[in-house]
């Protein structure tokens, strides 16, 4: 048995901050928090945190890829080795590899690769997010409109193929595929989120009822907000019961929009992901997409037509950005990066907190949000 302690940390648990606390890891999994105390005795191996924090891993719903990967262009094993190390250097210690809209070979290669990651034990790829191809072609962003489709009998047998043990998000658009269809997806255990669509504010409260959770890059991809037409966007806003994920680059939404969706989110619902692309984590300026090419300028991604394509944010970025732009506190910014993505996914009982039974996970962190080390199955990872 493999037993560590890590004292002196002022410890956020994702629901309650203890100053002077210990975690004991054994084997990969945190077994106690000792307050107010040092460790037992029996453990030999001590590592000091020196009165950092120490706060729940991020986990990152969207991440397109990173390291020089683009997901859709290599759904490979190694790929994924690849975003983990690089997002990992980010405190992102569990994530959704995205894939966006493409063939059914690719989606099924996709598919088979994070199956094999699970098999061959990669480090923080806990399922598949498939943004499309189910998608509105007028809110189409970065996707290839030749690679998008309506929603059919094949569909449904490759979005529900992961199999057990992983989880599958799929974004669509509810006018493209219809309650039933949503309802069979949740009931085969798929989240289903809505985004890339057209969608009237009615058709969205027919998805929720059917099923949908979540609403995809919140303000992207969907109508704006109107008067008398609230849209995808108000239904995202007035359901206490979805979820809505949200890129805080500064760049994507306004602060202003930023900071008057997360108003709606007092009681949590509202989290952080990256839509992070090859470049992240990499000296990459530049990639390719359906053949076509990326160009990072000035810290924003744009395709061939000038269109925001994905971002170069990473989770610690999202985190500060969210403090900064949206005044949030660091407990607030934290549960968005952490608590809330693993309530969204269900796998909250293992991650996205600290507390025994869960991966020991975490990230170290200074008082001025300085991200120090990631910590993944209790191992170590120097930050970037």
């Amino acid at each position: 048995m493999r037993v560590k302690a890590l004292t002196n940390a002022t410890v956020f648990t994702g629901e309650r901050v203890h100053a002077n606390c210990t975690v004991i890891v054994e084997d990969g999994a945190i077994a106690e928090l000792v307050l107010n105390n040092g460790p037992p005795g029996s453990v030999a191996n001590v590592v000091n945190l020196k009165g950092r924090r120490l706060a729940p891993g991020f986990i990152d719903l969207q991440v397109n890829g990173g390291g020089g990967v683009l997901f859709n262009n290599a759904p490979t094993v190694e790929s994924l080795r690849v975003m983990a190390a690089a997002h990992a250097r980010f405190g992102t210690t569990a994530f959704l590899p995205t894939l966006i809209s493409d063939d059914y070979e690719v989606m099924r290669a996709a598919i088979d690769a994070v199956r094999r990651a699970k098999r061959n034990h990669v480090p923080g790829v806990i399922g598949v997010h498939l943004e499309g191809p189910f998608i509105n072609p007028e809110r189409r962003g970065a996707h290839d409109e030749r690679k998008l489709r309506g929603f059919d009998a094949e569909a449904m047998k490759v979005v529900t193929s992961l199999g057990a043990g992983l989880v599958t998000l799929v974004t669509l658009a509810p006018e493209i595929v219809d309650p039933a269809a949503i309802a069979r997806l949740r009931a085969a255990g798929v989240v289903v989120f809505a985004g890339h669509s057209e969608a009237s504010y009615e058709q969205c409260r027919a998805a929720l009822d059917a099923g949908l959770s979540g609403f995809t890059h919140l303000f992207n991809g969907m109508a704006p907000i109107r008067g008398r037409d609230p849209g995808m966007v108000g239904a995202a806003l007035e359901s206490p019961d979805c979820v809505f994920s949200i890129i805080a680059d500064g760049v994507h939404v306004h602060p202003a929009l930023l900071r008057l969706a997360l108003m709606s989110r007092r009681n949590g619902g509202a989290l952080l992901v990256t839509d992070a692309m090859a470049t992240v984590g990499s000296s990459e300026r530049s990639f390719e997409l359906y053949g076509k090419r990326i160009e990072l300028t000035q810290g924003v991604l744009r395709d061939w037509h000038g269109s925001l394509a994905g971002s170069n944010l990473s989770m610690i970025e999202a985190v500060r950005n969210a403090m900064r732009l949206a005044g949030l506190d660091w407990l607030e910014a934290l549960r968005m990066a952490s608590c809330e993505p693993a309530l969204a996914i269900g796998v909250d009982s293992r991650r996205g907190f600290i507390r025994p039974g869960c991966a020991a996970d975490f990230v170290e962190l200074d008082t001025n949000m300085v991200l120090h080390r990631t910590w993944i199955g209790g191992a170590p990872i120097d930050a970037a």
